[in-house]
């Protein structure tokens, strides 16, 4: 095991952030961490690293006990945060350097590993640039190269892609995958749940500091009441006819609004088509008709609930 978290507890004064937390994380694995603002994420990975003190449990880390002097064991992590954490006076190569040199003294094996983060970021023509002239995705990716330069057999990621176009976006996700083809063990948090879906092969949701789902992302969709979602857009439809959908074998859940009808089904093969049955024998008109199965997104609202975090 990788990580291993065990009923943890850590308070703020009177405020409880973990509430006795398990988790665990294998070997080869991108672990997607979600879960609404205030749910214990930030305060579990400063944990894990030893970061902050806590007042109940055990975390091991490659099946050791973890501390803040365990220095053996932080060498074999790297941290990609969500603020960008360069020195605005060093080259791109110089700041890759820095952040190795804090792993590896070897000069010239620190200087084969920083031309290689160089190469897996695709930043060598940046080289001998300064942070301030390059872009926010090239940021991102210098931000990374010094996180993974070491070559970790942990990397911890929070919320690496914010504010980046989405070619950039679709670089440090390819780029994530790679790692863990090679064998890195990842955490990853992220608030956009397409990323999450895309390249997490396992999930788990915390919420008020406790672990309440995990599982792969079709686990975790099986486990919410939503199989297909139907969507009828420029329709006028009107109370009675609603009324005669809700009668709609395994329909749960129908809402209209703003010339829109979302419809919402426990499960079925024939949705759609008794769907359009039903709008065609009221006489309803309709425009675009389209079905989707659940999204990550649907399974994080049903299960910490839609209510907007501060």
């Amino acid at each position: 095991m990788i990580v291993h978290v065990d009923n943890l507890v850590k308070r703020y004064g009177d405020l409880l952030a973990l509430d006795h937390l398990n988790m665990d994380v294998e070997k080869g694995e991108i672990l997607g961490l979600l879960g609404p603002n205030g749910s214990g994420k930030t305060t579990a990975i400063n944990c894990i690293l030893a970061l902050l003190q806590y007042d109940k449990g055990n975390i091991s880390l490659f099946d050791q006990p973890m501390a803040p002097d365990a220095y053996d064991l932080k060498r074999r992590i790297g941290v990609v945060l969500q603020n960008v954490a360069v020195f605005e006076e060093l080259t791109v190569y110089e700041n890759i350097d820095y952040f190795c040199s804090l792993y590896v003294k070897e000069s010239a094996k620190r200087k084969q590993l920083v031309e290689e983060a160089l190469r897996f970021v695709e930043l060598q023509e940046f080289s001998k640039y300064r942070p301030s002239k390059l872009s926010g995705g090239l940021l991102r990716r210098l931000n990374i190269a010094c996180g993974i330069a070491h070559k970790p057999d942990l990397l911890i990621m929070d919320e690496p892609t914010v504010a980046v176009d989405p070619q950039s976006r679709n670089a440090i996700l390819e780029g994530i995958k790679k790692l863990n083809a090679l064998g890195t063990t990842i955490i990853y948090t992220s608030h956009y749940m397409e990323e999450v879906e895309q390249i997490c092969t396992r999930i788990i949701v915390l919420d008020k500091g406790k672990q309440i789902a995990k599982g792969t992302k079709e686990q975790l969709k099986n486990m919410i009441a939503l199989k297909e979602k139907i969507t009828v857009e420029q329709i006028h439809i009107t109370a009675p006819q609603i009324a005669q959908l809700k009668q709609l074998e395994n329909l749960y859940e129908c809402n209209y609004q703003g010339e829109t009808l979302e419809a919402k089904f426990t499960g079925g093969n024939h949705n759609l088509l008794h769907l359009m049955e039903t709008l065609q024998r009221e006489a309803v008109a309709f425009g675009k008709v389209y079905s989707e199965k659940p999204t990550l997104n649907d399974v994080f609202l049903e299960i910490t609930g839609k209510e907007l975090r501060d």
